[in-house]
């Protein structure tokens, strides 16, 4: 079979006198990863090394421990909301049944248990568990501690954030809204960015052009997708634009910096400044997310269902995500029917009616 990837990393893979050979390369580079299984290749051809006994795969307790939380708290270490999720969600497996199980033991059965015996949790709670668990998983078989991947299931039933606020009440919170996160808020309303993505812009990824528009780019997305370039509104070039003047017209740096550990305006903060916005607007109570999922519905109106542009703006990976912002109404529909409609006249003109025409009789 020769070489193939697992993620970023190569692996090698072949039959060597009946036995399969399956090993990492733990390389990025298809050469260098050539290079190893030629090598390997050779080295059993001349005796120097045996059929090798398969590792024994780590229990879940210890991958979570030794692997997976030190990797999530140093890849998310920016992003210290995502940091806690991944941390109570490893608390939670931890006291799982599972943790004392090996890693090539645990399938959607076990996570089934695991979701019924904290039933009394909510969807979502359960689903900080069970991402955790998916997450560990993937990367265990990304990192070879896995010979296949194995498929977990989310708990059914978690609340989804699909309100959409109404033009009144958009313009009641954000008068409400304090600084920095009134800007934040309309980068979201009008770009569609998550909250985190905003969080982390920098002035390195701005254009802001004379003539009132501009570019920004999403640098450090959660995705290969969420890396975009977005055209800015006017309402955004405006702010941006004041922000820059009021900064000394920086070349580089945070465009929302602040005293926190990241440098940065985080979850933390915004959050308060969120509640105080809905306590003096009077708008029903909403989480943040809500306005990128108000804007990505307002953008899926404007696309007139072109899901696939939709996806490009919301950085997702799929669109089966970006359908949810899809809503045609039955005018659009009924468009579309009836372009796609023959003219009348040919749909009379069937093989009967040429007959006819043809002999000037009627069968």
């Amino acid at each position: 079979m020769g070489i193939y990837k697992r993620g970023d990393i190569y692996w090698y893979k072949f039959m060597f006198r009946g036995e399969l050979i399956q090993e990492s390369t733990r390389q990025r580079n298809n050469k260098v990863a050539l290079n190893q299984e030629s090598a390997h290749r050779t080295r059993l051809a001349n005796g120097e090394v045996g059929i090798r006994e398969k590792k024994a795969a780590p229990m879940l307790r210890d991958f979570l421990k030794n692997d997976f939380t030190p990797y999530a708290k140093t890849k998310h270490a920016a992003k210290p909301l995502t940091v806690r999720y991944y941390v109570q969600g490893a608390d939670m497996l931890l006291k799982s049944e599972m943790a004392g199980m090996r890693l090539n033991e645990i399938n959607d059965q076990h996570a089934r248990d695991f979701d019924r015996k904290l039933s009394a949790l909510s969807p979502s709670g359960i689903n900080r568990g069970l991402r955790t668990l998916r997450r560990a998983l993937n990367l265990a078989y990304e990192w070879g501690k896995l010979e296949k991947p194995v498929k977990i299931k989310l708990a059914a039933g978690e609340r989804q954030r699909d309100r959409v606020l109404d033009e009144k009440e958009i313009v009641a919170y954000l008068a409400a809204c304090p600084q920095p996160w009134k800007d934040c808020a309309t980068l979201i309303l009008d770009e569609g960015f998550r909250p985190g993505e905003v969080f982390n812009l920098r002035w390195e990824a701005v254009l802001l052009n004379d003539d009132g528009t501009g570019l920004i780019q999403i640098v450090d997305g959660k995705s290969k997708a969420a890396r975009r370039t977005l055209p800015i509104t006017p309402r955004v070039h405006a702010l941006l634009r004041a922000r820059h003047e009021a900064s000394g017209r920086p070349v580089a740096g945070w465009i929302f910096p602040s005293g926190s550990r990241v440098g940065h305006l985080n979850g933390d903060v915004a959050k308060e400044q969120h509640t105080k916005a809905l306590e003096d607007s009077g708008v029903q109570a909403f989480v943040p997310y809500t306005l990128r999922h108000t804007a990505l519905t307002m953008l899926g109106t404007a696309a007139h269902g072109d899901v696939f542009t939709l996806a490009r703006i919301a950085g997702h990976s799929s669109i089966t995500v970006t359908q949810r912002y899809i809503h045609p109404h039955s005018e659009a529909i009924q468009r579309v029917f009836t372009a796609s409609q023959l003219p009348v006249a040919t749909k009379l003109d069937t093989p009967r009616k040429r007959l006819e025409g043809a002999t000037g009789k009627k069968k």
